[in-house]
Formats: structure tokens, sequence, C-alpha cells
């Protein structure tokens, strides 16, 4: 994506296709959770690297490949998520900090997260 359109998205606000996670050091289970609404939704943005309220605060340097391993594990996990999904964390630099941008798309299954259909923190 390009810069301005990342920078129109962000300063919009999260909405039904797009959500702010802080995750500095490490993906949260509130990840998992978003993934899994927007796979059984529309699709949408997962920003990590950003609070709720647009301020963005980046991910920790060192951080940043041990929560790509992590992602991957957990989102081919079937335990974590079922079905699994197979998606590429995005690294962009804004503002000279880095976040990770996930580009979940829109499922023609229905997904569990942890067992559990829905996972609807964002819906």
């Amino acid at each position: 994506m390009i810069m301005e359109k990342l920078l129109n998205i962000i300063a919009n606000g999260e909405g039904l296709t797009v959500e702010f996670k802080k995750s500095r050091e490490k993906i949260t289970s509130d990840v998992y959770q978003s993934i899994c609404a927007f796979l059984n939704r529309n699709g949408g943005l997962v920003f990590l690297g950003i609070e709720d309220d647009g301020t963005i605060t980046g991910i920790k340097e060192g951080a940043i490949d041990q929560m790509k391993k992590d992602l991957a594990t957990a989102l081919n996990n079937p335990q974590k998520l079922n079905p699994p999904l197979y998606i590429l964390p995005q690294e962009i630099k804004i503002h000279g900090k880095i976040l990770l941008l996930l580009d979940i798309p829109e499922s023609s299954q229905v997904h569990r997260c942890n067992n559990r259909i829905g996972c609807n923190s964002i819906i």
C-alpha cells in the first residue's frame, strides 16, 4: 500500500475493517480474535504497533522477527485458528517507527479462534 493511503487509514481510526493493536513486544491474544472476526466478516487490516486512539507507538526493533514467527506458528495451528490461515505480515515504517500490517482476507469458510466461532471483539 502507498504510504499516503496508510496514513489516511490510520487517521480515520478503527472501524469495521480496521483494527489497531499496541503489541510492542509480543502478539497478544486479542490480535487472533480480531483476525478471526475479519475472516468471518468482510476482511480488514490489523495494524500492530498502534494504540486504540491511533497513536503510533511502533514495535520494539528486537521483537519484530519473533513476533512474525509467533504469528505464523499460531495462524497455522488449528488449536488457535481453525481452519488455519497463511498471511505475510508487512513491515512498514511510519514516522520512524516500525509497524506490522496484517491484511486479512474475507474467508469463504467459518473460522474458529480457540475453538470458538465468532471471536467478535470487533463486530
